[in-house]
């Protein structure tokens, strides 16, 4: 595993981190625990270090799950990020009051005392503005008490990367980024200027880089609300994807180190529902993506 600064914070972040939205998720499928664990003790054992969750994954079972499954890891070795905004319920609460309660509850299911980043997870664009949002300086305040390394926002669009960017302190950013997605790729070289990490979700754009799903295939868990027209679409697009990389490269290897090959990057994290599955994203990093075949993602966006 190959490890990158997380900006100016003094992190060390895995390339490839762990997306614990799908941990015994039954919206995704999934639900055993036993395998949950194991597929976040064997990331660890093959380097991992940085770890995604947030309250609402699997109501709050998520973090559960990864506060003990990383009680195995000594806490400085590893990196562990949550947000805030959403209750294990689901209830959307993004007031300045419900930061430090939200906090203290994940800090309880986590079994730690703090966590390495907080994020507000996909707020409404109005707080996405550090002159007017008071929720930036409690996250400060958090910050200073020890409670939480560093912030920063879970976001889709360039123009709310570059808001937060002018008008908070944020350190972090989790982006929708991935060789279909590339609408905020312009932003990233501000955000590495700044010293932000920048960590990159949905990487294989919802399991369609992954090449798991070719032709008409219908969805059964939360992607089942895809209409058949998009549909129709996501699988041509996939189609031109499998033309553009390497022949030796898996689609899933190949959307994994497209993202890698943006130097601005600290990690990405892709989700996983078996080891088998978490072990062969993060072998990705072993290699990097011709600089031809990142072009023509590029060309192909």
């Amino acid at each position: 595993m190959n490890y990158r600064p997380f900006g100016n914070t003094g992190m060390q972040v895995s390339e490839i981190g762990l997306g614990a939205w799908q941990l015994a998720n039954p919206d995704w499928g999934v639900n055993d625990q036993n395998e949950a664990i194991q597929i976040v003790q064997r990331s660890l054992a093959a380097g991992c270090n940085f770890f995604d969750t947030a309250p609402g994954y699997g109501k709050g079972l998520s973090e559960e799950l990864l506060g003990k499954a990383l009680k195995v890891a000594k806490r400085d070795e590893i990196v562990i990020c949550t947000k805030a905004g959403y209750t294990a319920a689901g209830d959307a609460d993004f007031s300045t009051a419900s930061l430090r309660p939200i906090l203290e509850t994940s800090l309880r299911r986590l079994q730690t005392d703090y966590v390495d980043i907080l994020l507000l997870h996909n707020p409404a664009r109005e707080l996405m503005d550090g002159r007017v949002a008071t929720q930036y300086a409690e996250l400060e305040r958090l910050k200073q008490e020890g409670k939480i390394r560093a912030y920063g926002v879970s976001l889709d669009w360039r123009a709310e990367m570059e808001m937060v960017m002018a008008t908070t302190q944020s350190q972090a950013f989790e982006v929708y980024f991935n060789a279909f997605y590339q609408e905020m790729l312009p932003a990233f070289a501000t955000a590495q200027q700044q010293g932000i990490g920048l960590i990159v979700k949905v990487p294989l754009d919802s399991g369609w880089l992954s090449g798991r799903y070719r032709g008409n295939h219908r969805f059964t868990d939360v992607r089942d609300r895809w209409s058949p027209e998009v549909i129709a679409r996501r699988g041509a697009l996939v189609e031109k994807f499998a033309q553009i990389i390497p022949a030796d490269r898996s689609m899933a290897h190949a959307a994994l180190q497209f993202c890698l090959a943006q130097p601005a990057i600290s990690t990405v994290i892709p989700g996983a529902k078996s080891v088998e599955q978490a072990l062969d994203n993060i072998a990705a990093a072993d290699q990097q993506l011709p600089a031809e075949s990142v072009q023509a993602i590029y060309d192909l966006w």
